[in-house]
């Protein structure tokens, strides 16, 4: 007792210390005790899951066949897709050499660079099919095979783009792939195909627009290419103003008469020329009776009956007004477009066996 006297707060202090270990081990004991019970609880409970899971459908027979069906047509149809995405998926990429990969690379950008001078587009100068690295080096020789597959994608894209006749290529990025970084691809186990992402700018009318996108959503050729963004701006900003409306005025009519003169002054500029007419005869052979008699005219006045003299001209057709083509070009959407397209070459894995 006297030791405890003497140090008071040691005693207290380890008294403490000793109810809190008791306490704790309490704790820990009733809490191990629930996770073995939970353990126990769930390791049952997935034990009776599989067992229900094996067990045939509850409580008829035609369930059964009805879920087996379900699944039959289900395989049918993913073995069905996976034969018409079949055209698009390569047999084998085989690595072919550095020397070989550079050849064809050159010939396709002649190719394409060819077309578009036919075509009349713009085409810049650093402009090497995406493949601007391999200007002065060559490929890794275990690159080959996959940048082979995709320089055919962007040839048959390209040669679409200048059939469509664009104004100016501004820019096409190819992203580096894996395996020119030395790496290897690995598809993920969902995966069915593999994406390479292409980007293209240019200028081109709305005419060249609509026919080169028919051609990317077309599924023809050995590529399958998928549109993944799409920005299209018009080069000019604001809509055509009324007062940007010229009408070209005809030259004035000779004729007196006030009607002529309307009609002459809505007429088209340059209207089509008829055919000359053959001259009348002013005394004909043989004069009817009573043509003597016939009153004459006044000047200026219409000619009565109800078909003309033989050898007249046709009365012209009502004339409608003449825009000026540039504003007709503008209304009709001639200006030219700021297309930037995001693509996606699809390189399609090897199909997977269902199970």
């Amino acid at each position: 007792m006297s030791w405890i006297q003497n140090n008071k707060f040691l005693a207290v202090l380890g008294g403490v210390t000793l109810i809190v270990l008791v306490v704790l081990s309490l704790f820990g004991y009733k809490g191990s005790g629930r996770y073995l019970q939970a353990k126990e609880d769930f390791n049952i409970a997935g034990q009776e899951a599989q067992a229900i899971e094996r067990l045939p459908l509850y409580p008829k027979r035609q369930n059964l066949d009805g879920k087996t069906k379900a699944i039959d047509d289900y395989t049918q149809e993913i073995e069905s897709l996976q034969k018409a995405f079949q055209n698009y998926r390569p047999e084998e990429l085989q690595n072919i050499s550095p020397e070989a990969f550079t050849t064809q690379l050159k010939s396709a950008n002649q190719e394409i660079r060819n077309a578009f001078q036919a075509a009349n587009t713009l085409v810049p100068d650093p402009f090497f099919l995406g493949f601007e690295n391999y200007k002065t080096s060559l490929a890794g020789g275990d690159a080959t095979g996959i940048l082979e597959y995709q320089l055919s994608g962007i040839k048959q894209l390209l040669l679409a783009l200048a059939a469509a006749g664009p104004t100016e290529l501004k820019n096409f990025h190819r992203p580096s792939l894996v395996e020119e970084q030395g790496q290897k691809f690995i598809p993920q186990p969902t995966d069915v195909a593999r994406r390479l992402p292409l980007e293209i700018t240019f200028r081109a009318p709305e005419k060249a627009v609509r026919a080169f996108l028919s051609s990317v959503v077309k599924t023809e050729g050995r590529h399958y290419i998928v549109i993944r963004s799409l920005r299209i701006v018009n080069e000019k900003k604001s809509p055509p103003r009324t007062a940007d409306a010229k009408f070209e005025k005809p030259a004035a009519a000779k004729s007196g008469n006030p009607a002529d003169q309307f009609a002459a002054f809505f007429a088209p500029e340059t209207d089509p020329k008829p055919a000359d007419p053959k001259p009348a005869d002013p005394k004909p052979e043989n004069p009817k009776p009573g043509d003597g008699n016939a009153p004459k005219a006044e000047p200026g006045a219409t000619p009565a009956g109800p078909e003309p003299a033989v050898g007249a001209a046709p009365e012209p057709a009502p004339a409608t007004p003449t825009v000026d083509n540039r504003i007709l070009s503008q209304v009709l959407g001639d200006e030219q477009l700021q297309v930037f397209l995001r693509l996606d070459l699809m390189l399609f894995l090897p199909a997977k066996k269902l199970p």
